[in-house]
């Protein structure tokens, strides 16, 4: 059962994946990675909301690993994160790639943190 959940929850997870990003980069026409960064932000804040859920109301295994593992490990990107900051400080735009970074950092952590408390408290 826990297989099929990782199966089905990648999946699931990677198919949003690409339509999220291509949704906010069709609009979002700026040389910076916003669909990464919206991704691993909300993806951040799923994962900490299902742990926070999970730890205080007691979620099966199959399921966290179905949402936790397979939809939000599916979804989040921390290769495409790595590769845009690379390729932006590689062309000489080494401010738009700290930018990344402590973006990512920060809105990330406070996704986790927020998703967390949200999943513990509801």
């Amino acid at each position: 059962m826990i297989v099929a959940g990782l199966l089905v929850g990648g999946a699931a997870g990677a198919c949003l994946r690409h339509f999220v990003d291509r949704l906010v980069q069709d609009r979002h026409r700026r040389n910076f990675p916003l669909g990464t960064l919206v991704i691993n932000v909300s993806g951040s804040f799923l994962l900490g909301f299902l742990a926070g859920w999970a730890e205080h109301h007691g979620v099966s295994a199959s399921w966290q690993t179905f949402g936790g593992t397979g939809i939000t490990g599916a979804f989040t990107t921390f290769s495409t994160f790595s590769y845009d900051t690379v390729a932006l400080a590689e062309s000489g735009r080494w401010a738009t790639a700290g930018r990344n970074v402590a973006f990512s950092l920060v809105f990330s952590l406070a996704g986790v943190a927020l998703g967390l408390a949200l999943g513990i408290h509801l």
